[in-house]
């Protein structure tokens, strides 16, 4: 049975996951006419976000949130990055979807031995991330099975994994600046 405090770190980790998906990451450029261009990064702040919320709460609760959001964008609303309802069920973005179940046990490690260090995160950081990938490339190997499309399988792997599995180890990057607090926070409890 859930709790009041339960309760509300999932709703809090659920408003977080739907409101990080619908943010693009902007670089700004500053180019010699001294403007301001941006440069889009074809990723949201979702991964990131799954990864701290993972860091902050227990395992349970975000996989709840997690499996809330699941819910909400195939039958409810179309929250989810691209759209939603069930026939998100057939694009290559679903199996990234359920590669984050294994991202957020992966990275629940740390909190299980209390080892969430710069080091210990940024090595389950590459495995969690190279895992949701994996989810996510044999997710897409399925459907090219009952689809036999092996020319769409070629252009799903490179535009959603080969292209945005290095800006997902660049996101990490900002979370280090929150491992201390992080910490520090836990410890104090």
């Amino acid at each position: 049975m859930l709790n009041f405090y339960k309760l509300i770190e999932i709703l809090v980790s659920l408003q977080s996951l739907v409101i990080t998906t619908m943010l693009p990451v902007y670089i700004p450029l500053q180019f010699i006419d001294k403007s301001i261009n941006n440069f889009e990064i074809p990723i949201t702040w979702q991964i990131p976000t799954i990864i701290l919320l993972t860091l902050i709460f227990h395992k349970e609760v975000v996989l709840r949130a997690f499996s809330i959001y699941i819910f909400v964008g195939l039958f409810i609303a179309p929250v989810f990055h691209q759209g939603g309802s069930l026939g998100y069920l057939l694009t290559p973005n679903f199996g990234y979807l359920l590669g984050v179940y294994p991202l957020i046990k992966i990275i629940d490690n740390l909190n299980a031995n209390n080892k969430i260090y710069v080091g210990n995160f940024l090595i389950n950081g590459f495995i969690a991330i190279c895992a949701m990938h994996f989810t996510g490339i044999f997710y897409n190997f399925i459907q090219i099975i009952f689809f036999s499309q092996l020319n769409i399988f070629l252009y799903n792997l490179g535009k959603y994994s080969v292209g945005k599995i290095g800006y997902h180890f660049l996101m990490l990057l900002p979370l280090l600046l929150l491992i201390k607090p992080i910490n520090y926070l836990k410890n104090s409890k």
